[in-house]
């Protein structure tokens, strides 16, 4: 007991000065959509099912990081949304000392009829995926249908006060980059947060992404094009994205440029799997299993340990903008992003 007092008493940092105060939780790699600059369109291998960490798994690893001075969690998949009872997992993890953000990031297929439970459970704001406004290019990109669901989504976590409500938009040079003012306009009305993305690559993408990779700069450059620009805080929340807005809208623009720009310096987070293994960077192979020990018993020390232990091989940044291959990620939805 005196020992895992001593161990709240000291933040996690890694071994170079970064506070690590957010945690990306992967509650399944499963989705429902097959989107192209994310996974193959046959899907992957799933994690079989024993394998993934059941919410209480998930609340005592969160549980022991929210001792050490982690205050925000992410919930993400593949898509969250399709496992059974997330607000059941949303209530456990609001119950936990010290976290004070839930956030959640999803396709948006499935929010609207789950928004008003997940924000009775203590679900703070969403993050919802949206790469087009025409249907049949939603199609194309994702591989399935469902545009008016996911507006219909969007429609109902601005009405239960998930806000701010952030939509990231994957830009990609002749398939959807014609669309970047019409996503821009949405801000002049709507009180939504428009950040485009820069196409990172994976194994399973990696010609998409050399073909449609669009520079934010070029992005911002487009942006000031309709108007005068005027940098703004980046709304509630622990992302990269530099942030404007235009004069008297509700919403943002902004970009978010792991290539261009990258943001290592700062970086805050790491990111837990859905079967348990701590992920240290998303470009990164350092994976530290959680799973195990958990299962054996060890309880919450020895969580934090593993967690401390783990900042020491938490690397500086990633070498995506030297154009090294920097991960042996096949697709996006192992992890969440």
């Amino acid at each position: 007991m005196i020992d895992l007092i001593a161990a709240r008493a000291e933040a996690l940092v890694d071994a170079f000065r970064r506070p690590i105060t957010y945690l990306r939780v992967s509650v399944t790699d499963r989705c429902n959509l097959r989107c192209v600059y994310c996974m193959p369109e046959a899907g992957l291998p799933w994690i079989p099912k024993p394998e993934i960490l059941d919410y209480e798994e998930i609340a005592a690893i969160i549980r022991a990081a929210a001792s050490i001075g982690v205050r925000s969690i992410r919930l993400t998949g593949g898509e969250p949304l399709i496992r059974c009872d997330l607000e059941r997992l949303v209530a456990l993890i609001a119950a936990i000392p010290g976290i004070d953000d839930i956030a959640l990031s999803t396709n948006g297929l499935l929010l609207a009829d789950q928004a008003a439970a997940l924000r009775a459970a203590g679900l703070r704001r969403v993050n919802v995926s949206l790469d087009t406004l025409h249907d049949d290019r939603f199609t194309a990109i994702a591989r399935r249908p469902g545009l008016s669901r996911v507006l219909a989504g969007i429609d109902a976590a601005l009405a239960e006060g998930l806000g701010p409500v952030k939509l990231n938009c994957v830009l990609m040079r002749g398939v959807n980059d014609d669309e970047l003012e019409a996503f821009a306009e949405m801000t002049r009305t709507r009180a939504v947060h428009v950040r485009f993305i820069e196409v990172m690559p994976v194994h399973d993408n990696v010609a998409l992404q050399r073909d449609a990779w669009i520079s934010s700069d070029e992005v911002l450059e487009r942006l000031g094009a309709l108007g005068a620009l005027h940098a703004v805080p980046n709304p509630h929340g622990n992302g990269p994205a530099r942030t404007f807005a235009y004069d008297g809208v509700p919403g943002t623009v902004g970009v978010i440029s792991p290539l261009a720009h990258d943001y290592c310096e700062t970086c805050n987070r790491v990111r837990l799997s859905a079967d348990g293994r701590l992920k240290l960077c998303l470009f990164g192979d350092h994976l530290i299993d959680l799973r195990t020990p958990l299962r054996a018993g060890g309880g919450e020390a020895a969580i934090v340990a593993l967690l401390r232990a783990a900042m020491h091989v938490k690397p500086e940044r990633h070498h995506l903008a030297l154009g090294e291959t920097a991960s042996a990620m096949r697709a996006f939805s192992e992890i969440g992003g």
